[in-house]
Parts: C-alpha cells; sequence; structure tokens
C-alpha cells in the first residue's frame, strides 16, 4: 500500500545525493542512539525489577572510562557531522562562477520568474538539463520560500532582500515547486513546477516564447526614463558616481567602510539611496521606493550589472552643464 510513497523526492540535481547522505546519516546516528537507549532502559527495568517497596538500591560510585565514552563519542559525532554539513552548506549557497541567471518574485500566491532574454513565467519555470541554474529572488508582500524539493534546495524569500539558491537539474521532465512558507490563506495554492528540456529544445522554447524586451534593455530604458543618467555619467564627473564598471567592485563609503557591489547593494541604493553614502558624493538621490516594482528593480540591476563591460553608448546622454561643474555637488548614488 506504501508502493507509491517514496521516502524521498527524486534526486534531480547533482547536489542531491549529497543532501540526502547527510540527512541519512543524521537519521540513522538519531536511529541507533534512540534504540539503544530505549532497548537499555527497558533491559534494566526487567532485570533490576523488585517488589519490596522498601528496597533500596546500591550505591553507584561512578566510572571514569564510562563518564569518558559518553563524552567523547557524541563529541566526535558532532565535529563529523558539523564538518560534513558545513561541506553540503557551502556547497548549496556558492553557486559557480558561470550560470544561467534567473530572477524571481514571491507574491501572494504565485511566483513569478523572469529570464534575462525576456520571458516572464508564473508558476512555471523551464530550465536546460546540464547547466547551473542561480535563482536570484524576493518578496513583494510577506514572508515566501522558494523550493525545489527533487533539487534538494530551499531558501526564504524576505521582502526587501535578495535571496539566491542554485541547482544544476540532471533529469529531464517536470518537477515540483513550492512556497515552504505559511504566507495566508491560499499558500497551500502557491505551488508551480520546474520544467527541466534538453539545452536544444531549451533554445528552441527561448525563441520561441519572448514576450518583451531583455532585462538589460528594460533596464537601460527605465534607467533614462527615471532620469538616473543625467547624474550617473560614464566619465564620473556627474553627481552620482559611474557606475562603469561599478557591478562586482569595493565600494568605500562615507563612514569609511567598504561594501562589495553586489545585487543587494544596488537594490538598495535604487529604493534607499541615504542608506549607505558613497565617499565623496552628497545625499541629493530620492528613492524609488513605492515607485518601481521589483520587476522593474531587478530589471535596473541587470542593467548595471551589464555595465561591467564598459558600454559608454549606455551613457550617452550629456547631462547639463551645472552638472559637469567641479563645484557642483555630488550625488549619493
Amino acid at each position: 500500500m506504501f508502493s507509491g510513497i517514496p521516502l524521498f523526492p527524486q534526486q534531480a540535481s547533482t547536489l542531491a545525493a549529497d543532501v540526502d547522505a547527510l540527512y541519512l546519516f543524521i537519521v540513522a546516528v538519531t536511529a541507533f542512539f534512540g534504540i539503544l537507549t530505549t532497548v537499555v532502559v527497558v533491559y534494566f527495568a526487567a532485570k533490576y525489577r523488585t517488589d519490596d517497596p522498601l528496597k533500596v538500591g546500591a550505591r553507584i560510585h561512578g566510572s571514569i572510562p564510562l563518564e569518558l565514552a559518553w563524552s567523547i563519542i557524541p563529541f566526535l559525532i558532532s565535529i563529523v557531522i558539523f564538518v560534513w554539513s558545513a561541506n553540503v552548506f557551502f556547497d548549496l549557497v556558492r553557486p559557480p562562477d558561470q550560470t544561467l541567471e534567473i530572477y524571481a518574485t514571491g507574491k501572494r500566491w504565485m511566483w513569478k520568474f523572469q529570464h534575462l532574454d525576456g520571458q516572464n513565467e508564473i508558476n512555471e519555470l523551464h530550465v536546460p538539463a546540464g547547466r547551473a541554474i542561480k535563482v536570484t529572488f524576493t518578496s513583494e508582500d510577506v514572508l515566501h520560500s522558494l523550493f525545489f524539493p527533487a533539487f534538494r534546495t530551499k531558501a526564504d524569500a524576505i521582502p526587501g532582500r535578495y535571496s539566491t539558491v542554485w541547482f544544476t537539474p540532471t533529469i529531464i521532465g517536470e518537477h515540483h515547486l513550492f512556497c515552504a512558507e505559511y504566507c495566508g490563506t491560499n499558500h497551500s495554492g502557491m505551488v508551480g513546477k520546474v520544467i527541466v528540456m534538453e539545452p536544444t529544445a531549451y533554445e528552441a522554447w527561448l525563441s520561441g516564447n519572448v514576450t518583451g524586451s531583455t532585462l538589460v534593455a528594460r533596464g537601460e530604458r527605465l534607467f533614462g526614463d527615471l532620469a538616473c543618467n543625467t547624474c550617473h555619467l560614464s566619465d564620473g564627473r556627474g553627481r552620482g558616481p559611474s557606475l562603469a564598471n561599478k557591478f562586482g567592485a569595493a565600494e568605500r563609503l562615507a563612514s569609511g567602510a567598504t561594501v562589495p557591489v553586489d545585487e543587494a547593494y544596488v537594490r538598495e541604493s535604487i529604493l534607499l539611496p541615504q542608506a549607505k553614502l558613497v565617499d565623496g558624493y552628497q545625499p541629493l538621490m530620492p528613492t524609488f521606493q513605492g515607485l518601481v516594482s521589483e520587476e522593474n528593480v531587478m530589471a535596473l540591476v541587470e542593467y548595471v550589472k551589464s555595465l561591467r563591460a564598459a558600454r559608454p553608448e549606455a551613457s550617452r546622454a550629456e547631462a547639463p552643464e551645472e552638472h559637469a561643474s567641479p563645484t557642483a555637488p555630488q550625488e549619493n548614488r
């Protein structure tokens, strides 16, 4: 009757076997000591049972070898679990350098995925087999959790923050995705599927499902529509710092601290520009919180990432003459 109920979901990623092995080891250790304790308790209860309610047990003075054993053995087991789990953890949180990047937004009660080429999906995600996939995501409302059971990866989608998961799918077909954090009345309906395809089939799907411009093109258009290009000049003479080759570098702040320019930093700089003032620039940039949707923020982030190639044509807009003046106030972002 239980033949259709697997103990674990299908192992459909390169990381799944490592996660399962660690989990099974912890379960085995727990079961062994749980059963051992139960057997010893039952054995002693039967061996030393007595009908005399006034009988006093013999005095026990202790055993140094026994006390050392029950201290050292658990310590060694804990060290093994710690080292093993740390190794698996670092594999889970450190994606390879070359990944297929996808953005996602959680909202009650759906997942919206955005491919860099412009394709949008709701509660479905198409990916190629054998290629590392990195999903960067956040939440627009409450706490969600993006969970891919077959890939053994999960992370919370927290409003105001970016989270990432990565996996390399190995089995072609459909696999479940869930929200693993209770998020409201329709939480159980916040489900979807990942469709793993052959690389050639995936390329065909990409070319046949273009629903808009690429994220970089959309971000570049927003960069102009929001007048960001009037302050962030590529030559660094604007009221805001140049963004060319900025992503992936380190930014020095007015406080003297240094922060990496990553997706989270760029997002914060758009929505809360006064949170981290760049050294040498004034806090003149207005906040765009509530004015730019999470999808558009992701497009702007991807555009800033594209400037790592130092594309001068992306920032050709000439600023007013006072912006180029060396005495003009400079902007934080």
